[in-house]
């Protein structure tokens, strides 16, 4: 069992890129809890963690889709990284783990999973494209994730396509990530050179929402009008997203 330690006041920076050229900075732990009773090591932030839930029940996921891997620490992530080595070789594993400081699984908002077998593999499930799994994969924008490392995109994430690989970046990025075939290293980037300026607004259902791109390490200030959140991009910058 992970040992419970006190923790600092949390952020929530849904939009965060972590990849290699992008090291977790030095923030306090997510508000972490178990995405499900039956598995209570695997921990996700608060909020992901029921969005996940919601997307699983939606497709009728409950007992097929298994959580394999969620919140790791650095220490948990350094383990990971010396056993894959020791295992299967640097090359393998360059492909499919983060190097420890520069992994997902550590913001709390990456999510491995897998469809339930009596034996998982814990560095590559398996979570095909039909069934269940494709159900999952369909509706997945619809609660905020996206899935991080599509095939094709190898040398944009520097990680190989993973297909059970997911991660919250919230609605409206993920529809919009999956509309537009971005990546989050390609959506962070778009939004600095295209909506710096003026921000990206569009129609959802019945809302309205805006995104916009700040650049410096000062917090923007947010819209007096509707609902705003604010989260850093790890690139020297912040993205502002409001819902009217």
């Amino acid at each position: 069992m992970r040992q419970r330690t006190q923790r600092p006041q949390c952020r929530f920076d849904p939009l965060l890129l972590v990849n290699a050229a992008h090291p977790l900075p030095k923030v306090p732990w997510p508000d972490l809890t178990a995405v499900d009773e039956c598995y209570p090591d695997v921990l996700l932030e608060r909020r992901v963690a029921g969005l996940l839930g919601a997307c699983i029940q939606a497709v009728n996921g409950q007992g097929q889709i298994v959580p394999v891997s969620g919140w790791r620490s650095q220490a948990e992530q350094q383990s990971i990284w010396d056993d894959c080595l020791i295992q299967s070789g640097e090359t393998f594993t360059r492909k499919y783990v983060a190097l420890p400081g520069c992994s997902e699984h550590q913001t709390g908002l990456a999510i491995d999973l897998g469809l339930a077998a009596d034996e998982i593999d814990f560095i590559r499930p398996d979570f095909p494209a039909d069934g269940v799994c494709g159900a999952f994969r369909r509706r997945a924008a619809d609660f905020g994730f996206v899935l991080r490392y599509p095939a094709g995109k190898e040398g944009v994430t520097g990680i190989a396509h993973e297909p059970w690989h997911f991660r919250y970046v919230g609605v409206p990025h993920a529809r919009l990530m999956a509309e537009m075939g971005f990546t989050l290293e390609e959506y962070v980037a778009w939004l600095r050179e295209c909506h710096s300026q003026a921000p990206l607004r569009r129609q959802l259902g019945l809302y309205e929402f805006s995104v916009q791109y700040h650049s410096g390490t000062t917090q923007p200030v947010l819209p007096e009008y509707g609902y705003s959140q604010r989260s850093r991009d790890n690139c020297g910058g912040w993205i502002v997203t409001t819902w009217r």
